[in-house]
């Protein structure tokens, strides 16, 4: 089975830089799309719904604004929108699609890099993923959470760690709660699985010559519940062609869709 995980920063702007030409080449099993940007009304059926592949969409109430898509090989058994919070549910950033015994999620953290008050929003988050995290470890179900998490781990995981430690992404408060997701929660960051390479990034700014150079972060994640940790078997992060702000992160598990 192999899931890819992508930020398109806009689906319509992926678009136009040939990301549905990418696509079909690439034998993927899932797709798991963040901050979408767009409502029903304004994708075309090619984008709606691309050849090939089911489609489940969860947009934001605010249009132009975050939303989470899946496309999967085939139908899921059963989709879930949102994770039971008031706040974030109605930004778009939760989309779980069951097949069978596995779930897959699209999952969409706040960013706190604007301004104080989104890095408020982004720890109440974290708070409140808590609680489903441990109901969705606690359900003996194969899990795998794709997506922009806005948090980069270790020192490891972006070129200038040290000049950001203050910054939001790279905060102690941030980096701690990863700690406790991948330490006593038992959660395992799939990619590191099984490439432990330092310079391995998903996001790089515009500003700059940020992708000229590499300088980047790694804040874009497969997250497995630890009885699926040993189905890894392959990552790579694809930089050929470049469709948004973050490249495209994919992975290869020893499981059947």
């Amino acid at each position: 089975m192999r899931i890819a995980t992508l930020n398109c920063n806009g689906i319509r702007s992926a678009a136009r830089k040939g990301f549905y030409d990418w696509l079909p080449r690439q034998d993927l099993d899932v797709v798991c799309l963040q901050e979408t940007r767009c409502s029903d009304a304004d994708l075309e059926p090619e984008l709606f719904r691309p050849r090939g592949y089911h489609a489940e969409w969860l947009h934001a109430e605010k249009r132009g604004y975050s939303g989470v898509a899946i496309y999967s090989r085939r139908p899921p058994d059963r989709v879930l929108r949102g994770f039971g919070s008031a706040e974030f549910d109605r930004e778009g950033r939760y989309l779980e699609a069951r097949f069978g015994k596995l779930s897959v999620v699209s999952l969409y953290l706040p960013s706190g890099s604007s301004s104080e008050e989104r890095q408020r929003a982004k720890f109440r988050f974290l708070d409140a993923f808590v609680p489903h995290l441990e109901r969705l470890r606690r359900s003996r179900r194969h899990v795998v959470l794709c997506g922009d998490w806005n948090i980069a781990h270790k020192e490891i995981d972006l070129k200038n760690w040290r000049s950001n430690q203050k910054n939001s992404g790279f905060l102690p408060e941030e980096r701690a709660w990863l700690d406790e997701l991948f330490g006593a929660r038992r959660w395992v960051d799939a990619f590191r699985a099984v490439d432990p390479r330092p310079e391995q990034y998903t996001w790089w700014s515009n500003r700059g010559q940020a992708w000229a150079k590499n300088v980047g972060w790694r804040i874009d994640y497969h997250v497995v519940s630890p009885g699926f940790a040993e189905r890894v078997r392959a990552a790579h992060i694809w930089k050929k062609t470049r469709f948004s702000d973050h490249a495209p992160l994919v992975l290869d598990y020893d499981h059947e869709l």
